[in-house]
């Protein structure tokens, strides 16, 4: 797959397939992430694989918007190393996790990140270092119900900004304009 064709096809998913994910697809979406770029290549970045339904459960118990979390094959928690890259690790951990969503894509998968949970929980549930901080968890599988969002884009989701709205040439005030 083309990586715009990713990009375009990337969408948020909150329901899956009762099916699990290959590990040779897991190994493949986790390779995606590590190829990422990171400040001083510090690679601040550690990913677990949350595959257990009872752990799953207790993590999407733990906030109030991923309830779906223990009905998702795979959640992987992205956690990022203070100590390695102060700065950056919280940036540099977004950047891997962004990788994952877009491999994810590529292999037939649909992925929502969620920022809503407790992080001390979700520490002491996958027995995480006191160095790390949970960065954001990433919900992964099969879509459940495949939708051609094309056809009902101009029907059900606002119009996406232009990039004379979210883009500027050499000052704010400014707005980009496209093949100029």
């Amino acid at each position: 797959m083309d990586l715009y064709d990713a990009i375009r096809s990337r969408r948020s998913v909150r329901a899956f397939e009762d099916r699990e994910v290959p590990r040779e697809c897991l190994d493949r979406i986790l390779e995606a992430a590590r190829q990422a770029p990171s400040a001083n290549n510090a690679m601040p970045w550690h990913f677990i694989v949350v595959t257990d339904p009872a752990v799953r459960k207790s993590i999407a118990e733990s906030g109030t918007y991923g309830k779906f979390l223990s009905h998702t094959p795979v959640v992987i928690v992205a956690c990022g190393d203070v100590a390695a890259s102060p700065h950056w690790y919280a940036i540099d951990t977004a950047i891997a996790l962004e990788h994952i969503a877009l491999a994810a894509v590529a292999e037939g998968l649909g992925s929502c990140w969620i920022g809503s949970y407790e992080e001390l929980v979700v520490k002491k549930l996958l027995d995480v270092p006191e160095a790390q901080r949970v960065v954001a968890l990433l919900a992964l599988g099969y879509p459940k119900v495949q939708i051609d969002f094309t056809k009902i884009a101009s029907r059900l989701i606002p119009p996406s900004k232009g990039l004379d709205k979210i883009a500027s040439e050499g000052s704010y005030h400014r707005a980009w304009k496209a093949g100029s």
